[in-house]
């Protein structure tokens, strides 16, 4: 199991513990493993902590080291970051990361090797279908998703036992790093943000996530794709969402996608120069994707594997609730 340690990761190896799964971990730093895991129990940290590699998944001997005598691999790490100071950085990592991992899996002959993707990859113009042909979003971070989709795909037509899981934003409780989403959400929450791009998009819950990919690593042997369940959401369900979680009432506009992304790019330069640890809350990257307002059909995963969105009330109830509890936010957001 590679990315481990983040927000989809370490609710990935929460539920294939939970499965009763032997997980190796490859990890860059065997202390995150203990904070990231902590909220899951010390049954999951304990069996987490009993076999971890550390290594880089850059490293390709620190990859074939950690693939050796597995069943399985789940590739999970990645920079998932919109921010735009990162593009080169999220460009090397993503792309010679899926190169080496699922290229070592492959050539040990694991089955299946699990690829976190993003249904970020799928977002297109006209939409999509059940081919789940690559989309045209072009920004820094879903292109290097899209390449890294690009070498799953090439080990998929070979006839390996390639397996690639489509989760949409994600949100959900114990994001250990403070990703783009629970922050989008916390700034939402505490009504900084009182607007919505024109446009839908696919929302799922982690704790989904995870489902899907523990039923993949129990059954599944052949080349697949598999969007993960889950919800698509506008303006007014997910500040009612929030409106219903908190007790207060978010009123909103929702202003056109165009008009946004044409005051993004000021602030995209602005976004630039600003100190490292300063982010905005918007990106062009989400917003575009907003735009597109692209629908998948999640059936596959749905009657394949029995997994299914939980309610969206609840994901966003549990994620400020989650907010709350870890100081993020004020406890005068606390849920209702």
């Amino acid at each position: 199991m590679t990315g481990g340690t983040g927000f989809v990761g370490c609710h990935i190896v929460a539920a294939l513990v939970q499965a009763g799964h032997t997980v190796r971990l490859l990890v860059r730093d065997r202390d995150k493993t203990q904070a990231s895991l902590r909220p899951f129990g010390a049954d999951v940290v304990a069996a987490a902590q009993q076999d971890v590699v550390v290594g880089d998944v850059l490293d390709p001997q620190a990859v074939r080291d950690a693939v050796n005598g597995c069943d399985a691999v789940v590739h999970a790490a990645a920079i998932y970051s919109l921010d735009p100071r990162r593009s080169a950085e999220i460009q090397r990592t993503n792309v010679d990361a899926a190169e080496n991992v699922l290229g070592e899996a492959v050539r040990a002959r694991l089955s299946p090797v699990v690829h976190i993707s993003t249904y970020a990859v799928l977002v297109r113009k006209g939409g999509t279908d059940p081919s789940l042909p690559l989309g045209d979003i072009d920004y820094p971070y879903t292109r290097s998703k899209i390449l890294s989709e690009q070498v799953a795909r090439g080990f998929q037509a070979a006839g390996n036992p390639v397996v690639t899981v489509y989760p949409g934003s994600t949100l959900g409780p114990n994001d250990p790093y403070r990703g783009d989403q629970s922050e989008r959400l916390r700034w939402l929450a505490a009504g900084r943000l009182p607007t919505w791009p024109s446009g839908r998009t696919h929302y799922t819950d982690v704790r989904d996530v995870a489902a899907l990919v523990a039923a993949v690593v129990n059954k599944s042997r052949e080349p697949r794709r598999y969007v993960v369940p889950g919800h698509f959401v506008d303006g007014k369900m997910i500040f009612g969402a929030l409106g219903r979680a908190t007790g207060r009432r978010y009123p909103f506009v929702t202003v056109p996608a165009s008009m946004m992304l044409a005051m993004l790019q000021p602030m995209g330069l602005l976004q630039r120069r600003l100190p490292g640890q300063w982010t905005l809350p918007a990106y062009a990257e989400s917003i575009d994707i907003l735009r597109r307002g692209t629908e998948f059909d999640t059936s596959a995963a749905s009657d394949e594997f029995d997994v299914h969105a939980r309610p969206f009330d609840e994901t966003i109830r549990d994620t400020v609730r989650w907010l709350v509890e870890s100081g993020r936010l004020p406890a005068k957001y606390a849920v209702a």
